[in-house]
């Protein structure tokens, strides 16, 4: 059995990384078995030191592309079956733009805007020793401030990193239409990733500019419900609410 290697459930959402829940469900698209280690010592061996990582029969697989591609040629499975090229392409500049765009974005959001620290991203430290807590905390943000101006999205202001987040969302909006899925009325690979950032986005825990903004595109909000209803059940949607 695959075994999936997670934070686990937080914030109404059935992971806090887009990544990790994006994996999972491409798991659940393929109809393969799994299960989920969301332990510290699974998150201090991952190969690359990020999440998700799977294990699938004795091999180990970072970073949730490379994680739908081993599961294309190991299992067969083929996300974007029924669709030309030109929507597969469509597809990947989607799935590209969400994590290399809209991922910064909430990064800033989560980490940086203090208040929205404090109800979400805080609360992974406290495991942590009370009396180096605040230690542990300061060097963490420093990082994720650091990682956002190497990346560049660091670089700009609030209201342009807001500006680029709702973009990116209402780019996704217009491609989506009033379809079922981002293509069509089937499910492909990029709705995995399409689904785990815009349910982040609309997390409510979260204040922010481009959740006010999509909130407001009811095409992206029925996505978000009907994708969690088929994969979760709902489940999270109606602990959000």
């Amino acid at each position: 059995m695959i075994t999936l290697y997670a934070f686990g459930p937080a914030f109404g959402l059935p992971d806090p990384s887009p990544f990790v829940t994006k994996a999972e469900v491409l798991l659940k698209m393929a109809g393969l078995p799994y299960r989920t280690e969301t332990s510290m010592t699974a998150f201090r061996k991952a190969p690359k030191g990020k999440l998700p990582y799977i294990g699938d029969g004795g091999v180990r697989v970072a970073d949730s592309t490379f994680i739908r591609w081993h599961i294309e040629k190991k299992h067969g499975v083929d996300f974007d079956a029924g669709y030309d090229a030109r929507a597969r392409a469509t597809a990947w500049a989607i799935e590209k733009m969400l994590e290399d765009q809209l991922y910064w974005a909430m990064v800033f959001e989560r980490w940086l805007v203090n208040e929205n620290f404090d109800r979400g991203p805080r609360t992974f430290f406290d495991p942590s020793p009370t009396p180096i807590r605040p230690l542990i905390v300061g060097v963490a943000r420093r990082k994720v401030r650091r990682n956002l101006h190497g990346q560049g999205f660091g670089r700009h202001s609030p209201e342009e990193i807001a500006a680029l987040g709702i973009r990116a969302c209402e780019a996704v909006a217009d491609v989506l239409g009033d379809r079922t899925y981002l293509l069509d009325d089937t499910p492909c690979g990029a709705d995995a990733a399409a689904f785990a950032f815009i349910a982040g986005v609309l997390c409510p825990v979260f204040e922010s500019p481009v959740r006010r903004a999509i909130e407001t595109r009811r095409n992206l909000v029925a996505y978000r419900d009907r994708l969690m209803e088929r994969y979760y059940g709902g489940a999270y949607v109606k602990a959000a609410a």
